[in-house]
């Protein structure tokens, strides 16, 4: 299923839903910087994706990461919370989705790199390689944030 993002655009769709969502800000030892190149928009973004009944937000973010890259993770903190009506996804089913995720700070334990249905392709990259890449802003804001992070997490 395609999607196509929209932020701080008058032209696009009115949301008819919202999802929880998670996503993993997951760096090495190296310093390196976890993406996956998604299928659905040929972007890159950090892991991700919908909670699911009948699990923890924690339990959500090591399982999509697993799924989207074959990296497993633990969880060591919340970057932030990201809920700016101005992001609304489209899917190509008619569902128009406003932006709720919750950003993490995870840290790779096991695993091999891997791509999976929803990533073309999964990397370790150079923060100072971030501006060289095609990535969403709402995506890019939560990157930012993962660098420069405080103590406090952000929220919207």
């Amino acid at each position: 299923m395609a999607r196509t993002d929209y932020y701080n655009d008058p032209h696009a769709p009115q949301p008819n839903s919202i999802v929880v969502a998670v996503t993993a800000y997951v760096v090495n030892s190296e310093g390196d910087l976890l993406l996956i190149r998604r299928t659905d928009n040929d972007r890159y973004a950090i892991p991700g994706g919908a909670l699911e009944l009948g699990e923890t937000l924690t339990q959500a973010v090591v399982r999509e990461t697993k799924e989207e890259t074959g990296v497993d993770v633990e969880v060591a903190g919340i970057i932030g919370i990201y809920s700016d009506p101005a992001h609304v996804i489209e899917f190509t089913d008619g569902e128009v989705r406003q932006e709720f995720s919750i950003c993490f700070r995870a840290t790779p334990v096991d695993g091999q790199i891997r791509t999976s249905d929803e990533s073309k392709e999964v990397i370790w990259v150079n923060p100072a390689r971030i501006d060289e890449l095609s990535i969403h802003p709402s995506i890019r804001l939560r990157i930012q944030h993962g660098i420069h992070g405080d103590d406090s997490p952000y929220y919207t």
